[in-house]
């Protein structure tokens, strides 16, 4: 059922507001692209100092900060129950804002599941898009000593204290299992109108871990318009390389990717930066087909994959619903990727080849596979931008807020 109100007062929290990452560019993006529709649209988030200046930053609560003394970590630890400051200040952002519509993002731990309480109490219409799974896994991630873990969903969330899944530590891991089993799945969906999930393998953890299907929604992510102006302002030749774009990290699989690039005859640039830098540049130090290029800005990315014959996104953990392939098919270029996921929900025949995850015999086969396919990078581009772009995003979540179409 469709809202009658053209123009809408809709009130976006996440717990940053600067862009720090995924999730902090998908809510500020979604606030730019609902203002020009002509919504009145206002932003709640927690004190920080690198935070853009909103316009509403003194409705923020104060910050928290689980590190340092005893007396931060009580403070934090509140934030995480919905105590303290957190409550009262969202309390007058709704009461001086008056929104019809709350859009909450990333706001575990430094803001508060209360706030779909809050508002829902209010009588707004209350919608949360998850940008993690931590709904289903108190630790975020569904990561178990470096690989896919999934014990706590539909099991109960005690896994993540009798494995010490929150960073190792007792203590933290044991906050992680009270604020699961305070702000559990039934709490969740009392105040929560629907979860809004980026791929099908989300959603598909959020059924298995007993959410109602009927407030489960997909809305794939969007490529970022300035990215886009950026490969369309390229006229760049194809060179005769492949291309990693990401953190360089165990669970994204360059360990795997490099054992299997280092024994194949073919150029590969690695760009990013991570914790496992130092020791793979060591390691493959007289490899002279890989390049470790550290970290690139938008404009060095996007050059180096508009030149790619193609990209490569090995994950070993469940991706969700990757910029990096998102943003290398609105290049044109195609993607060889790990069947894990939200992966295997971007490619098909026609843009790139899956593998099984972590397997380094189909990895090497879809490398040189890869190179042996006349790709047609023209049409990659052309389905690719259509598909992930800000408009067909923010008609879909329009259509979820239950806004009339245009």
């Amino acid at each position: 059922m469709f809202l009658n109100a053209k123009k809408m007062r809709i009130l976006i929290a996440n717990k940053f507001y600067y862009p720090r990452g995924g999730d902090c560019i998908v809510a500020m993006n979604l606030e730019r692209l609902l203002k020009a529709q002509g919504h009145d649209v206002a932003v709640f988030a927690m004190q920080y100092p690198e935070n853009v200046d909103s316009g509403w930053n003194h409705y923020y609560p104060s910050q928290v900060d689980f590190a340092g003394s005893l007396g931060n970590k009580i403070k934090a630890a509140k934030r995480l129950m919905g105590w303290g400051d957190i409550s009262a200040s969202f309390n007058k952002i709704l009461d001086d804002f008056k929104p019809e519509i709350v859009h909450l993002h990333n706001i575990h731990s430094y803001l508060s599941p209360v706030l779909a309480q809050l508002a829902k109490r209010r009588g707004c219409r209350v919608l949360w898009t998850l940008h993690d799974y931590k709904l289903v896994c108190p630790s975020y991630a569904c990561l178990l000593q470096e690989r896919p873990c999934e014990k706590c969903i539909g099991h109960g969330k005690m896994h993540v204290l009798k494995n010490r899944c929150m960073k190792g530590s007792l203590a933290a891991s044991a906050m992680a299992y009270i604020e699961a089993l305070k702000w559990n799945r039934n709490v969740l969906e009392r105040y929560t109108d629907a979860f809004i999930c980026p791929s099908q393998f989300m959603a598909s953890k959020m059924r298995k871990d007993g959410f109602d299907p009927e407030k489960i929604q997909v809305v794939c992510n969007h490529i970022d318009p300035e990215k886009q102006q950026l490969f369309d302002s390229l006229n760049a030749e194809r060179e005769d390389y492949y291309a990693y774009v990401g953190r360089l990290s165990s669970e994204k699989g360059v360990e795997t990717l490099l054992n299997v690039a280092s024994k194949l005859p073919y150029s590969l640039k690695l760009a990013g930066d991570g914790p496992l830098r130092k020791q793979l540049e060591q390691q493959y130090d007289s490899c002279k087909n890989i390049e470790f290029l550290g970290h690139q800005n938008a404009e060095q990315v996007a050059t180096l994959l508009s030149k790619a014959r193609f990209s490569v996104v090995p994950s070993e953990w469940y991706e969700n619903n990757p910029l990096s392939v998102i943003e290398s098919l609105c290049a044109g270029t195609p993607v060889v990727g790990a069947h894990i996921g939200g992966i295997p929900e971007l490619i098909d025949e026609s843009n790139g080849i899956t593998f099984t995850s972590g397997n380094r015999d189909e990895l090497k086969q879809a490398i040189g596979k890869a190179f042996d396919t006349q790709w047609n990078n023209d049409k990659i581009k052309t389905v690719a931008v259509a598909r992930f772009s800000e408009q067909e995003h923010l008609k879909q979540i329009k259509e979820i807020y239950g806004l009339q179409p245009e």
